[in-house]
């Protein structure tokens, strides 16, 4: 019995050893030393020393450690990991790893996070949300620009150039504003309220484009002479990547330029023949100057010895002759510019390579760099800027609408939608906040990007159908009162753009995650790539062995966690939030050992499974916008008035992240493997459950009820009370319905009678004779009534308004004229 004892006492010690992630030769120690303590106490004899001295020497004495245990995995490693291509290779390199690295590393650094200062705007980027931002607003006729002209208006157009709104990320000496990331960033949120063709204008030329390319790997001569003509609007830049054939997989463009010499103004010179078919490129048909990737060979060696040099990035002129631009796609009936771009044996100098000639073949690398920072800013941006807009006016049209003598915002059925709609804003605000500040900070986060781009994507398309729903008819019928349903139409344009959701989903968040993240993957890949074998053999046994105890750190947290809920992990505050703080860390520890699990398993094989890699992707997404709601709600005060959002966020994410781990289990490859999965991280089932009707509740009191927590909520939008801005027009009924409603019962009760909630106007008249109401009273119940019926009413038209072809209708006369 007492030998028993001893052996739970090593055991635990190992345990400890392994839930504080001690070193090797520490935990090796420890393990001695309770052996010596035993020994002391003659419970311990020779044969548990000899067990002790046959496992521990072999792992603590390097020479041995490698010959026999590191040299045998390596040589095993190398034949199961599938080839890397170039692509891929360029893709996992490019970017760098935050705050997804401390979620992987499955125990999070909470002061590293809440040390990260909150975004916050400079004067002059507040001055330029407040003027020329406001501005464009108010110059935006969603219906003139999406219904009539099919584009912005001219003087629109020519007020975005002379106030700089392409040249947010240009720098100012080249002529730029140089915001920063988060002030790109809400200029967008608030552009997007004023309709979705705005927003993508300014958002692409800030995005990937030409200005992010040359700032970054231009030539002096390249940025002395475009950047400033950028910046003054002179040149309207667009980027060709997609081709019909390439599009999610860009790294399969059958676009081809031949290293060859031509004839260029007059001289002979050493330059390219391009051959190319794009299609789905934004600004391209008023772009002045075209940023073109293609594969750029060079069959005769005139640059060297390598005959395919890769992808390259060129810029080009729109005027060149036999370059085929100008028509226009028509994306889901909202009218942005965009359309094909078409060239074939065109003839441009190397000089036209953006770097120049050095920078051939490297156009991957440089787009997967630039495309790492614009995919956190203009989607995500416009999805979050979008969502607070129309949860702030669902939330007041939900209060005005009235059906069965109530506000629709009263109904349970409403108020889950308006729940979802609140608790979805509140966070992706928060994402949009943490991820522009770290690009400020330096980093270019390719996978949180990708995180980023599809989360926020994929949440605002639920935003806006909610929105529909309790829209109903008003939504469904387009004209000018109708604020939501382009917004609907154009939702599945941001899932499509920038790559497809499926593939950013199921390939790229836990494909560059789990090679980025995990703190010794990438160094056991290079470690097997190293062509030295001692270095490789060294190199491989730090990795493998650091590896190994992070696994089995991880089973064994994972477990702990599991036993205890986490309850004993640690946190940065001691309030509301406690919780959330250690079910992160304890899903974290789960993301780690899951993957490892997953990784050491299928191996290779994991990148074919992926519906896998995608669930795993999940519980690593999950958990970075959970982190991003926690830095939100501190930076912002810790105001309790918000925690209604901020519970309904973080459930809502949780509680996903645990349907990810049950599902990622349930078809795990090998069932029996699933199900012992499951007895270590999850042997209680689900902790969390979807966020609760009275969540809900009290979120749709906030968004139908003027308050502080609303106004955070929609903070930075276009909100103007103007008759031209929908948005600020719901504001003001809003106001005005809730002041009247208290007036609205002083008649009833006077009159002795309940009254219908509406011709407020003729209620206004009834309270003048009763001599109940004041006259500036009133007036405001008459305002109110107007206001209320511009809510509920939607445009109608004649039918030949409706006609985009009016020749039709001249052919139809003909028609009955000769019938006649």
């Amino acid at each position: 019995m007492q030998s028993l004892l001893w052996l739970v006492l090593v055991i635990a010690a190992l345990g400890a050893a392994s839930y504080w992630r001690l070193k090797l030769n520490v935990s090796t120690l420890l393990i001695a030393a309770v052996l010596a303590v035993g020994s002391i106490a003659g419970q311990v004899g020779q044969l548990a020393w000899l067990v002790f001295l046959l496992i521990a020497l072999p792992l603590n004495i390097s020479s041995i450690r490698k010959q026999y245990l590191s040299a045998p995995f390596l040589k095993i490693y190398r034949k199961i990991m599938p080839e890397m291509s170039r692509t891929e290779q360029e893709a996992i390199d490019a970017g760098t790893v935050w705050w997804d690295g401390e979620i992987f590393s499955g125990k999070p650094d909470w002061q590293k996070l809440h040390a990260v200062p909150a975004a916050r705007l400079s004067a002059e980027e507040q001055a330029f949300l407040d003027g020329p931002v406001e501005e464009a607003c108010r110059m935006a006729d969603e219906w003139e620009i999406n219904h009539k002209r099919a584009d912005l208006p001219p003087e629109l157009w020519q007020y975005l150039k002379d106030n700089k709104f392409f040249a947010m990320i240009i720098k100012k000496e080249y002529g730029g504003l140089q915001f920063s990331a988060y002030a790109q960033s809400r200029v967008l949120q608030k552009l997007s309220g004023s309709g979705i063709v705005l927003a993508s204008t300014v958002g692409v030329p800030n995005s990937l484009g030409p200005g992010e390319l040359l700032q970054h790997y231009g030539t002096q001569e390249q940025k002395e002479h475009y950047l400033p003509r950028l910046a003054r609007g002179e040149e309207i830049p667009c980027f060709a990547l997609t081709s019909p054939e390439a599009g999610s997989d860009a790294g399969a463009i059958p676009d081809v330029g031949i290293v060859c010499k031509g004839t260029w103004q007059g001289e002979e010179v050493l330059g390219m023949r391009l051959t190319f078919n794009k299609r789905y490129i934004t600004l391209a048909p008023v772009a002045t100057i075209v940023g073109l990737a293609f594969k750029l060979q060079d069959p005769d060696g005139l640059l060297g010895d390598e005959k395919d040099l890769g992808i390259t990035c060129a810029l080009i002129p729109a005027d060149l002759e036999g370059l085929d631009i100008g028509r226009r796609h028509f994306p889901l009936n909202i009218p942005f510019q965009n359309g094909p771009v078409r060239g074939k044996d065109l003839f441009v100098p190397l000089d036209f390579i953006i770097g120049g000639p050095k920078m051939a073949g490297q156009g991957w690398r440089m787009l997967v760099e630039c495309l790492s920072v614009g995919r956190c800013i203009t989607l995500p941006s416009n999805s979050a800027g979008g969502t607070k807009s129309v949860a702030l006016a669902t939330g007041a049209y939900a209060r005005i609408r009235r059906q069965f003598k109530l506000p629709v915002g009263k109904m349970e059925g409403v108020e889950e939608m308006l729940g979802r709609i609140g608790g979805n804003a509140y966070l992706m605000d928060a994402v949009t906040s943490m991820t522009t500040k770290a690009l400020d900070m330096g980093e270019k986060p390719s996978v949180i990007s990708a995180i980023c781009k599809y989360h926020l994507t994929e949440k605002m398309r639920q935003v806006v159908i909610d929105s529909m729903d309790v829209h109903g008819g008003k939504g469904i019928v387009l004209g000018p009162n109708n604020y939501i349903g382009r917004g609907y139409q154009g939702a599945p344009i941001a899932i499509t753009v920038e790559g497809a959701n499926i593939l950013t989903r199921n390939m790229m968040i836990f494909g560059q995650g789990a090679m980025r993240c995990h703190p010794y993957v990438l160094k056991e890949l290079y470690a097997a790539a190293n062509e030295d074998p001692k270095q490789a053999l060294d190199e491989f046994d730090d990795a493998l062995f650091g590896h190994i105890g992070f696994t089995i750190s991880n089973k064994v947290r994972s477990f702990w966690f599991a036993l205890t809920g986490a309850r004993l992990a640690g946190a940065p505050f001691k309030d509301e939030t406690k919780g959330y703080y250690q079910s992160i860390e304890r899903y974290a520890t789960n993301l780690a050992f899951l993957s490892d699990v997953a990784m050491g398993v299928l191996g290779g094989e994991l990148k074919r499974r992926e519906r896998l890699s995608a669930r795993l992707g999940d519980i690593l997404s999950y958990l970075y916008l959970a982190t991003a709601v926690l830095k939100r709600y501190d930076d912002e005060g810790r105001q309790k008035a918000d925690l209604p959002l901020v519970h309904w966020a973080m459930q809502d994410s949780l509680f996903r992240t645990e349907v990810a781990i049950e599902e990622l289990l349930e078809n795990f490859p090998s069932k029996v493997l699933g199900k012992a999965l499951k007895l270590i991280v999850m042997p209680f089932g689900k902790r969390y459950s979807r966020p609760s009707d009275k969540l809900d509740h009290q979120i749709a009191q906030i968004l139908q009820t003027p308050c502080d927590s609303r106004d955070r909520l929609g903070k930075g939008q276009y909100l103007s009370r103007e008759e031209s801005n929908p948005f600020g027009m719901l504001e003001q009924a809003l106001d005005d319905i809730l002041a009247s409603e208290p007036l609205y019962d002083k008649v009833c009760k006077a009159a002795n009678e309940r009254l219908p909630f509406m011709q407020l106007d003729k209620v206004a008249e009834r309270g003048l004779a009763l001599g109940v109401l004041t006259e500036q009273e009133a007036e405001l119940l008459k305002r109110a009534e107007t206001e209320r019926l511009r809510t509920i009413n939607v445009d109608d038209f004649d039918s030949v308004e409706l006609m985009a072809d009016k020749s039709l209708l001249e052919s139809g006369k003909k028609k009955s004229s000769k019938a006649a």
